[in-house]
């Protein structure tokens, strides 16, 4: 029942002379804390305030991730957290969505385990959120609803209530068609949509006027949106006033010289290019089907390196996948040293259901994989802060979003000792120190 939004629901509380109270709690992803949001917006327009602590709620959503196994893990403790509440308060009200229900088994051991909870929906179901919420607020519906047809248009005229004002995130397209051998996303958030570049600028252009100084761009693979990533990336660093321009995720197989030749033109598109590598062997390239091998991350990340001097290059890791090896491990410190990262997201392998990686024989030990994991933290450290090291000298354009610190044009966090409240502003900062995970400066302006 797409944009279904009852009137009654709007005025279930209205002789009530205090506004019902809700929280929303997000694991994940930066899509989740996007679909949250929207989540949010939508309790927003039927007269719901927000509180910061579930003790206070009269409606309590968690909006969960599948990605890994421990994120499945501490969601299942956090609701048994909530039995007392809901003793203490029969009239609360317990939303669970998600990637995680977007399985069957999840979702449905969830309700047998938690039959406090009274709404279970998958990421699918999204748009029926109202729908629920009015079935169980006035028939006492208890619902569990894992599945659903993912809707092959976008539903524009959601409300949104966005926590953060200065940094905004606009999803552009949701969903994966890339079928990576360990990866669960394509079966949680269907297949790729694109929204049109028309709402996703209007969006953009709306959130600047408004106060916004960075616009982050979100997909599950930026690069293959399907109107022209390019051209869209073009049309809003063409939009007036100062502002960083981001997006999250590049995939290696898809991002293009383009890309890379547009980002070194523009005063506005941040200076980071994050291009998630997972390994460096191109056995285990083949065996994740990433799509590409080293010869070709490589060339893309060289061709990056030398049309923009300044890039920040960030990636992610992947240890212990089935069937690695040293030899491909070893491969993959190498690539670290040869395509000097700032910084990486590291993982040890995390095996999920329903993927092809999960028929594949593991015959690595655990403490095997403890191990490799330690090492590929201190190389991904050395680099880092080698890397950190050479931004000392430099004046980067920073970004305040606390009263004396920020993040830089290339994603990094900078501190700068004033007396003033910088937040919300634009500011030249001259590196001095660089730190492991940080920069510190002095003001230049």
């Amino acid at each position: 029942m797409k944009n279904f939004f009852p009137d009654k629901v709007l005025s279930l509380h209205c002789d009530s002379l205090t506004k019902p109270t809700a929280f929303v709690r997000t694991y994940g992803c930066q899509q989740n804390f996007a679909d949250s949001e929207q989540l949010s917006g939508l309790l927003q327009a039927m007269g719901y305030g927000f509180v910061t602590s579930p003790d206070t709620a009269d409606l309590i959503i968690f909006n969960t991730c599948a990605v890994r196994e421990n994120a499945e893990e501490r969601v299942f403790g956090n609701v048994g957290a909530l039995k007392k509440l809901k003793e203490r308060n029969p009239n609360l009200t317990i939303v669970l969505c998600g990637c995680m229900f977007q399985q069957e088994a999840t979702a449905f051991n969830f309700k047998k385990r938690f039959p406090f909870v009274d709404i279970i929906f998958g990421t699918a179901n999204t748009g029926r959120f109202a729908e629920f919420l009015f079935r169980h607020l006035f028939n006492g519906e208890k619902i569990c609803e894992p599945r659903g047809e993912f809707d092959t248009e976008f539903d524009e005229d959601k409300p949104v209530k966005r926590e953060d004002k200065l940094s905004v995130s606009i999803p552009i397209m949701s969903g994966c068609n890339n079928f990576c051998s360990y990866c669960i996303v394509p079966y949680v958030r269907g297949r790729e949509r694109s929204r049109s570049a028309d709402a996703v600028v209007s969006e953009a252009a709306a959130a600047i006027a408004e106060g916004a100084k960075q616009i982050m761009l979100l997909g599950q693979n930026v690069n293959s949106y399907g109107n022209g990533f390019t051209r869209l990336l073009s049309q809003i660093d063409s939009l007036e006033g100062e502002f960083f321009l981001d997006y999250m995720t590049s995939h290696p197989k898809d991002c293009t010289k383009d890309l890379i030749d547009l980002t070194a033109q523009s005063e506005k598109i941040t200076r980071r290019l994050h291009l998630p590598v997972q390994s460096g062997s191109d056995r285990v390239l083949s065996l994740m089907n990433r799509g590409y091998n080293r010869t070709r991350y490589l060339e893309l990340v060289r061709y990056a390196k030398e049309k923009i001097p300044d890039l920040s290059l960030t990636t992610d890791i992947i240890v212990g996948f089935p069937g690695e090896t040293e030899a491909d491990f070893a491969d993959t410190l190498s690539l670290i040293e040869e395509a000097r990262f700032d910084s990486a997201y590291t993982f040890l392998y995390s095996k999920r259901s329903g993927t092809a990686a999960a028929e594949l024989i593991d015959d690595t030990t655990a403490d095997e994989k403890a191990a490799r994991f330690k090492r590929l933290l201190e190389k991904v450290s050395e680099v880092g802060l080698e890397r950190y090291q050479s931004y000392v000298g430099q004046t980067l354009r920073v970004l305040f979003n606390k009263p004396q610190s920020g993040k830089s044009r290339q994603g990094i966090t900078v501190e700068a000792a004033t007396n003033r409240d910088l937040t919300g502003t634009f500011a030249d900062v001259t590196i001095t120190e660089a730190k492991k995970v940080s920069l510190i400066g002095a003001l230049t302006n």
